[in-house]
């Protein structure tokens, strides 16, 4: 190939390499462009003024939010005690920083926190809570979405960008902002899993850093949209782009995990540093046991369990969660706002059915959910076992009000069946309505009438039953090709009423058939 030819090939290869790129910028204008006329810059600018005056008249005390907290979330004093203090500190932080924006130059020792503690104690539940209170973004997400790289899973700084997006673009609001992430534990790097450790102490070393003082570019660099954006902002602005970053150093940082070995670890250090009898923790009852010695855990216990020692240096404070036992639970159902028992209920008024509860049923519910080994998890095990088929059949009947008593929980299908006796008679009646209110929307949507005598009615309902199908659905499918069978004898004959007794219902087809044969004779 001559220099010529090449020339000309390489011109038209950048031609049509800026067609395509200026075609792009076209498109990405269009989906990232507000739309004029929306009044986006003024609805953006009340928001903001809204979230700046919730912190300027935040006024609660570390008492107030632990109250707050006691509505939902049974035990855990301490957590509840050092995030109370924690949220409220940051509060106040963010409010100076508002007013003397000097401060945010200053250092700022932030009092990030993790929370240890077996599943189902309230950890995360007690992040939710105290989300509906907090004036400032807030954000959660879990440790096991992110990856080293961030192309095997989510990059961490994705969670800074997910922050900015909960405080509705605003950098300066997200600045001060609280992140929580669970399953920390998870991120533990293990030296004897083989191979590159994409998920263990990469995450780590990413995270400490967010979890101390970095520059976060708000777009990542697999977000094409949003670089291509920002080039338009750029040139929009004679050169001069918006800020694309934000800075983590005031964000406060909340973890938690499960840590299911690490009681392990904590017992063997003190077990080799005990002297005499002071051994603490040894003579401690076996479900508290893990509890007894996470409450004793030490920085080299979390560097033994995984950890890296610059990465845990960054959780100063340390909260364990207490296990929950039958007494504690028995409280979840009965106290808490959130408990399940009280969603159970809400399901059945769904259905305008009212479920009570006797205080023995309680108090087995709760030594059920123990046995679970779940937390308050547990109580939705328990309870969905015991009403499944409650919620399954009760609906489609008349019966209006259920009891969670002894003979529920001794055996559930058992009680079922005896309750849907007490009330066959009220149960068929409904059923027979169910056929007469086929018959009135057959009439309505096609202009014909059947009329169905009581044979017919039992021999549905008896079908229904048979099949476990509901009377509506047996209906359906009974009389599923009758509309165009019938349009064909009005038409032949005039007559839009039809008599449907045993015999058609059980032969509808041929009956059908007949019908249709016999009008053909009458109209001819």
């Amino acid at each position: 190939m001559n220099d010529s030819n090449h020339d000309d090939l390489q011109k038209q290869f950048m031609d049509l390499l800026n067609k395509t790129q200026a075609a792009f910028m076209h498109d990405a204008a269009a989906f990232t462009s507000p739309d004029p006329g929306e009044g986006s810059e003024d609805t953006e600018s009340e928001e903001r003024a809204a979230w700046l005056d919730q912190i300027r008249q935040f006024t609660l005390k570390p008492r107030d939010i632990r109250d707050h907290l006691d509505r939902y979330v049974v035990k855990q004093e301490e957590a509840k005690k050092v995030l109370a203090v924690s949220v409220c500190d940051h509060f106040n932080h963010v409010r100076r920083c508002i007013e003397q924006p000097e401060l945010l130059q200053q250092d700022y020792a932030k009092p990030n926190i993790i929370l240890l503690g077996p599943t189902g104690v309230g950890k995360t539940y007690l992040m939710r809570c105290i989300a509906r209170l907090i004036g400032v973004p807030f954000v959660k997400a879990d440790a096991t979405k992110f990856s080293e790289t961030g192309y095997v899973g989510n990059d961490v700084e994705d969670i800074v960008r997910d922050l900015v997006k909960a405080a509705n673009g605003d950098t300066e609001l997200a600045q001060y902002g609280i992140i929580y992430i669970d399953e920390i534990d998870k991120i533990a790097a293990q030296s004897s899993s083989g191979g590159r450790d994409v998920s263990g102490r990469g995450v780590q070393i990413n995270l400490l850093k967010l979890m101390e003082e970095t520059e976060v570019n708000l777009h990542s660099q697999t977000d094409l949209i949003g670089q291509m954006q920002a080039i338009m902002e750029m040139q929009r602005g004679g050169g001069k782009s918006q800020k694309r970053t934000i800075n983590t150093r005031h964000m406060l940082f909340i973890v938690s995990g499960a840590f299911d070995k690490l009681a392990d670890i904590v017992q063997a250090r003190v077990e080799r540093s005990r002297i005499g009898f002071s051994h603490v923790g040894a003579t401690a009852a076996a479900p508290d046991r893990d509890s007894d010695y996470l409450k004793q855990v030490e920085t080299t216990d979390f560097i033994q369990f995984g950890f890296e020692p610059e990465f845990i240096g960054r959780l100063p404070i340390r909260v364990v969660c207490d296990p929950l036992r039958a007494d504690d639970l028995e409280q979840v159902l009965v106290k808490s706002e959130g408990s399940v028992l009280l969603q159970f209920r809400r399901d059945f008024e769904g259905y305008n059915i009212q479920l009570n509860t006797t205080a023995e049923a309680i108090r087995e519910i709760a030594r059920r959910a123990e046995l679970e080994k779940t937390g308050a998890r547990g109580l939705m095990t328990v309870l969905e076992r015991l009403l499944r088929d409650f919620k399954y059949e009760l609906p489609s009947t008349p019966i209006r009000t259920i009891e969670l008593n002894a003979a529920v929980l001794a055996d559930p299908q058992a009680a079922l069946r005896q309750l849907m006796e007490q009330h066959a008679d009220d149960i068929d009646t409904v059923l027979k309505g169910e056929v007469h209110g086929f018959a009135e929307r057959f009439n309505q949507d096609h202009g014909l009438q059947l009329v169905f005598e009581e044979d017919a009615v039992e021999a549905l309902v008896a079908k229904s039953r048979a099949t476990e199908k509901t009377v509506r659905t047996m209906c359906e499918e009974t009389f599923r090709n009758f509309e165009y069978g019938l349009n064909l004898i009005k038409r032949n004959t005039g007559q839009d009423h039809f008599i449907i007794n045993a015999e058609v219902i059980k032969e509808p087809d041929r009956t059908l058939s007949q019908w249709v044969v016999e009008s053909h004779r009458k109209g001819a």
